[in-house]
């Protein structure tokens, strides 16, 4: 099963070698036709700490590797 590969933007960067990303998604609702947009916050394993608030990135599904981290960050998108 391939991994899962998701862009967004940092909105928090406070923990330690963790950062906070919201990923924007646009599909077409199935009964009302028209273009829906969600918003999913995903906690990510910034190893560097190189990543700040504003940042685009790339983050890839991995291991757990705390009770809520199963991302981390693969590339900057700026």
């Amino acid at each position: 099963m391939p991994k899962k590969i998701l862009e967004g933007v940092v909105v928090s960067d406070k923990g330690n070698k963790s950062i906070t990303v919201v990923v924007e998604r646009k599909f077409k609702h199935p009964t009302l036709q028209k273009v829906v947009m969600t918003k999913k916050k995903y906690h990510v394993h910034d190893e560097k700490n190189s990543f700040k608030e504003g940042d685009k990135v790339a983050i890839i599904e991995t291991r757990p590797i705390s009770k809520t981290k199963r991302f981390t960050v693969i590339e900057d998108k700026a």
